[in-house]
């Protein structure tokens, strides 16, 4: 085994080591040469605008489709290969349990295929049942589980062979927000617990929560890469000024006050972004006493994920 490492270079640090993949259908790049490291026990988080590659790029760290060039192993063995798929759970975008089985019996047939003993299975079972407020109905057919209630299912499938990386595909999207409370409690505990994490989304608070490191894909290239919070604060032109006003001035006198580079309407408030939020405040305030408007409410803002998101994706749609 040592021998194998030191062959490929493999980083013993290293969950996920990513080495200019490709995938391309037709003339169409879905993944355009990306390179990066998720360090073993490290939430990351992968995003991108629809179409940036995203899924693509699970699906080959999975193994469900090959790459056109490049490379990908995970815990040292091969993306695809069987070594590779008995370290790693799975939740897909789309549920794929059993709908004429009970949750306990998908959890049963889930754990036999991983090779789980018998007893182990059991009762790692109704541990992940219980954490995420399934055990009552485990004894019910999955087809009369709500989207939240099967999505969590899912996901004590994926670590009932208590994986080492846990890949996850948009696993709240459209979840009501108990199921979504609930599987965001749960993805921290687990990586508190050294559990690597991987994953898509495009709530864009939950990858600032829930994640140590992010990419931003854009059309098969990896755009940005670091924490949160560096990528967030990078985007030093976003700052904004938020405003809520007793009267009304239109937005085109608003987006002419010397400083403004940008303007949004949020219902009764407008955000005004700048390079220097102190000084607009200043105009801001002055401007509003010549036109005998009140300020209600007023704010600086520092920029957001989104805003860093959208900044770095040319705001295509997610």
């Amino acid at each position: 085994m040592k021998q194998d490492i030191a062959h490929n270079n493999y980083q013993a640090d290293a969950a996920i080591e990513v080495k200019d993949l490709a995938k391309h259908y037709g003339d169409v790049r879905a993944i355009d040469g990306i390179s990066f490291e998720i360090d073993k026990g490290e939430f990351f988080g992968f995003l991108g605008p629809n179409g940036a590659g995203k899924t693509t790029t699970v699906r080959v760290l999975t193994g469900i489709i090959g790459p056109d060039g490049g490379s990908a192993r995970v815990m040292g063995h091969e993306a695809g290969s069987l070594e590779a798929k008995q370290v790693m759970g799975v939740v897909p975008e789309m549920a794929n349990a059993y709908l004429d089985l009970t949750a306990w019996e998908n959890l049963m047939l889930m754990g036999e295929l991983y090779g789980v003993s018998s007893g182990e299975r059991q009762e790692r079972a109704s541990g992940l049942l219980r954490q995420l407020e399934l055990f009552p109905r485990k004894d019910g057919l999955v087809r009369t589980y709500s989207k939240g209630m099967k999505q969590r299912l899912i996901l004590c499938m994926a670590l009932i062979s208590d994986p080492r990386v846990l890949f996850l595909d948009e696993p709240t999207s459209g979840l009501d927000v108990q199921s979504t409370r609930l599987i965001r409690r749960m993805l921290q505990e687990l990586n508190r617990n050294g559990k690597t994490i991987f994953l898509t989304t495009h709530d864009m608070d939950e990858a600032n929560d829930l994640c140590q490191r992010v990419a931003i894909i854009r059309k098969g290239k990896v755009v940005a890469i670091d924490s949160p919070e560096k990528i967030r604060l990078a985007t030093s032109n976003l700052h904004s000024v938020l405003v809520c006003l007793d009267g009304c001035i239109p937005d085109e006198e608003l987006e002419r006050l010397p400083g403004v580079n940008g303007l949004k309407n949020h219902g009764d408030k407008y955000q005004l972004y700048t390079d220097d939020p102190g000084n607009l405040v200043v105009n801001l305030v002055n401007h509003c006493s010549g036109r005998n408007v009140q300020i209600i409410s007023l704010s600086t803002l520092a920029p957001s994920l989104e805003d860093a998101f959208l900044a770095l994706t040319g705001g295509e749609s997610q």
